[in-house]
């Protein structure tokens, strides 16, 4: 005989699941506020994407295009793809909770490494599945790590190349070596959301070893150095087969007009994302250098921020320097929910938001930067 229940209950484990927080925004009693803490581009969107923005308005009353065809086929032109290859979605986030919930069920597994995107673990956990986690070395993903930790309930396998927060890189003939260890069957995921920062030789975000292979997806975002993180842009190249599966359990309009146009002129508009990176790469050469002028430790970035490694000493501490910051108007990201309780993540921000945190940090340590 069933027992009533007297209110909906959730399956087994979803209220296991520790919620995603994005990063703060606020600095209750501080009169100017700079949010440095969720890797957001300070130089906006391309003016070219907000004018496709605001034309949209001129449509409000019709469904969006299902197929997002016009911003497929952006994508397809600027990197040379096939459009048949290319998914859409709201944000990476909801692609990446698409892939789990298509290649994932109660008894398989996931495998994440230890300071990887929080994201992918609560969309394992989301599909009824299990994360393995497997350690990093010096805060890179460590494919011998990964490979040990397959087994026959392996189905996917996420990588952020580049990490984030560590803001690492795993070269490509790594992921190579990675793909060729797994099991045709494991997907390989990875998540290049801030590919188009990295300026390395051996570094290659994932299109080429997608198009060799059957069982790798490479997702993309438009929130950062695209600057459209308002209007969650996503996209991934995948086999057809994989592009296939996804599209029949994804929403049917997941895209709305006004996103298409602007991510579809944004991608178009190349010599402003230039302008983003390599004003990206002046300040994260520049925050280095003068952190570690001041006594921190930074882990070298390829990426859009910078992680902090602060002192173990009475007053020192991450918390403390989180604390100091936040009274002075500058919110970075505690990092303890990513496996480093004693560090602060620092987006690169505007310059005078990055010339007041060098001036802070060495108020707080005691130094000047």
């Amino acid at each position: 005989m069933s027992v009533e229940m007297s209110k909906p209950v959730p399956r087994p484990g979803i209220l296991d699941i520790a919620a995603y927080v994005p990063g703060k925004e606020h600095a209750p009693g501080v009169a100017r506020v700079y949010k440095l803490s969720s890797n957001e581009t300070p130089l906006g969107a391309s003016p070219k994407a907000v004018e496709a923005f605001k034309a949209a308005a001129d449509n409000l009353g019709r469904y969006p295009d299902g197929q997002a065809i016009e911003l497929r086929e952006a994508i397809a032109a600027v990197h040379g793809l096939n459009p048949a290859n290319i998914l859409c979605g709201n944000g990476s986030d909801e692609l990446l909770g698409l892939l789990c919930h298509v290649y994932l069920g109660a008894g398989d597994e996931g495998i994440i490494t230890e300071h990887g995107f929080l994201v992918y673990k609560i969309q394992i956990l989301g599909a009824g599945a299990t994360p393995v986690v497997v350690r990093e070395k010096n805060h890179t993903v460590d494919v011998d790590a990964i490979l040990a930790a397959v087994t026959e309930k392996t189905k996917i396998v996420f990588i952020a190349n580049p990490g984030n927060p560590t803001g690492t890189y795993v070269p490509v003939s790594e992921i190579r070596r990675l793909q060729a260890g797994l099991p045709k069957h494991v997907v390989l995921v990875l998540d290049a959301a801030y590919a188009e920062y990295v300026r390395r030789n051996d570094y290659e975000a994932g299109i080429e070893v997608v198009s060799s292979n059957a069982n790798v997806v490479m997702t993309r975002t438009f929130s950062k150095a695209y600057g459209l993180a308002a209007l969650r842009v996503g996209w991934m190249y995948a086999p057809v087969d994989i592009v296939d599966a996804v599209n029949r359990v994804r929403a049917p309009f997941n895209l709305n007009a006004a996103a298409i146009a602007a991510g579809a002129a944004a991608i178009r508009d190349q010599a402003f994302v230039q302008q983003a990176v390599s004003f990206n790469q002046m300040w994260v050469e520049t925050l280095t250098e003068a952190l570690e002028a001041i006594g921190l430790k930074v882990t070298p970035s390829v990426a859009n921020f910078v992680l902090i490694h602060f002192p173990d000493i009475d007053g020192k501490r991450a918390p403390d320097a989180d604390k100091f910051l936040m009274s002075r108007g500058y919110i970075l990201r505690a990092m303890r929910g990513y496996g480093f309780a004693n560090a602060l993540r620092l987006s690169v921000g505007p310059e005078e938001a990055n010339r007041g945190v060098i001036a802070a940090l060495g108020e707080f340590m005691g130094r000047r930067a």
